[in-house]
């Protein structure tokens, strides 16, 4: 448990909730190339703006949003069709450029957890997407994290605030003040705002600082490796 204070309330972070891609884990920008495209192959045109604003959330949430802003009305089964195809391009692009542990992230998800905070990731990705992300890059459940919460678990991804709360009832943490969650997206804040949580940008991603420090925010860090010093020096 890392115990410190704030202005407003003091904080014991029992659970830290991390998201993956951008976050943790480096996927090259896999996932937004793949968005993009799957929805691109629809007859759909997305602004880089629109994409980014989408980053984060469930992806077929996703597509039918990009579709809609891209001139298309989305049906259900061409949705369906562009989910496959992302999850297709993804795969491919997984294969030919394998992600990677982002730098100083394992070491200090390892030392949260030798202090007794649980760390759980949060994703707006489904299991048959988690999965094989995180065997690339070895990571298991509990031996290098306390929880893996995905799309599949939830009756909707971010920015509702339910993979948070799925993640403090996986490893047993009852008070959300008790929680930092932390992301690359702007989406990321605003889950982590509405589950109640400790809210912090990270700047691995592609999302610019200046989208995150426009966002509701408690802290901006260069990245998750930075969360230990960060939450160290808030005593």
């Amino acid at each position: 448990m890392i115990v410190s204070t704030t202005k407003n309330r003091p904080l014991m972070f029992h659970l830290i909730a991390l998201d993956i891609a951008g976050t943790t884990i480096d996927d090259h920008g896999a996932v937004y190339d793949a968005l993009r495209t799957a929805v691109e192959e629809t007859g759909a045109s997305v602004a880089a703006e629109d994409l980014q604003t989408w980053m984060g959330t469930d992806k077929v949430t996703a597509i039918s949003a990009l579709m809609r802003l891209g001139g298309l009305e989305p049906d259900e089964a061409t949705v369906a069709a562009a989910f496959e195809r992302f999850r297709v391009v993804l795969a491919e692009s997984y294969a030919t450029h394998p992600p990677q542990i982002i730098p100083g992230v394992a070491e200090a998800i390892a030392r949260l957890r030798g202090d007794g905070v649980k760390v759980a990731l949060t994703t707006g990705f489904s299991d048959d997407v988690v999965e094989p992300l995180l065997a690339s890059v070895g990571w298991t459940v509990p031996q290098h994290l306390d929880a893996v919460v995905t799309t599949s678990d939830v009756p909707a991804g971010r920015p509702a605030p339910y993979m948070i709360h799925r993640a403090m009832a996986a490893t047993g943490v009852h008070d959300v003040r008790t929680v930092l969650a932390a992301g690359d997206t702007v989406v990321d804040l605003q889950a982590a705002r509405n589950a109640g949580a400790y809210a912090v940008g990270v700047l691995t991603g592609l999302t610019p600082r200046a989208a995150l420090e426009g966002a509701d925010h408690d802290a901006i860090a260069d990245s998750v490796a930075d969360l230990p010093t960060l939450i160290a020096g808030l005593a």
